[in-house]
C-alpha cells in the first residue's frame, strides 16, 4: 500500500510544522511521507531543534522551505497548524484535504519568559500538544 502524503503548514516552517513532520515520521514512517513547509521559510528553530532531541527526535536534517517547493508532491492532507497560514493557504495546496489544526507559537509564548530555561517549557508544551496529536489523532484524517 503507498504511503499518504501530509503536509504540515505554517507560516515560517521553522518550528510547529517541523516538529510535526517530526513525530510523524517518528510514529507514522511506515505508512505516511511528511512534509513541512510555510507561507515563509523563516529557517529551522534551534530551540525546537533541541526540544525535539531531547524526546529522541532528531529534526536536525530537516529544511525550512516554502509551500511552492512541493507544489509537485501529491498530497492526500494538508495540516495548518497556525491560523496565519490557515488563512493564506495557497490555493494549489487546496486540492488535497485541508484541515487545520492550531497550536500555539513557542517563540511567541517564550518571549516573556524570565529564563532560557522557561523559554524552552514553552517549546516543549507545544512539543507534546503536537506528539499527542500526532500519535493519537493523525491517521483518523486520512
Amino acid at each position: 500500500m503507498a504511503k499518504k502524503n501530509v503536509l504540515f503548514l505554517c507560516t515560517g516552517n521553522s518550528c510547529r510544522s517541523q516538529m510535526a513532520e517530526g513525530w510523524t515520521r517518528h510514529f507514522h514512517g511506515d505508512t505516511i511521507e511528511a512534509y513541512s513547509a510555510g507561507i515563509e521559510a523563516h529557517g529551522m528553530n534551534p530551540n525546537a531543534i533541541q526540544v525535539m532531541k531531547e524526546a529522541g527526535v532528531d529534526i536536525s536534517g530537516q529544511s525550512s522551505k516554502l509551500a511552492s517547493s512541493l507544489a509537485d508532491v501529491p498530497l492526500d492532507l494538508v495540516m495548518t497548524v497556525c491560523g496565519h497560514a490557515d488563512e493564506n493557504c495557497p490555493a494549489f495546496l487546496t486540492k488535497a484535504k485541508v484541515v487545520h489544526v492550531g497550536f500555539d507559537d513557542p517563540p511567541k509564548l517564550a518571549k516573556e519568559a524570565a529564563s532560557e530555561e522557561a523559554a524552552l517549557d514553552c517549546y516543549r508544551r507545544v512539543r507534546d500538544e503536537i506528539r499527542e496529536f500526532v500519535d493519537s489523532r493523525l491517521a483518523t484524517l486520512l
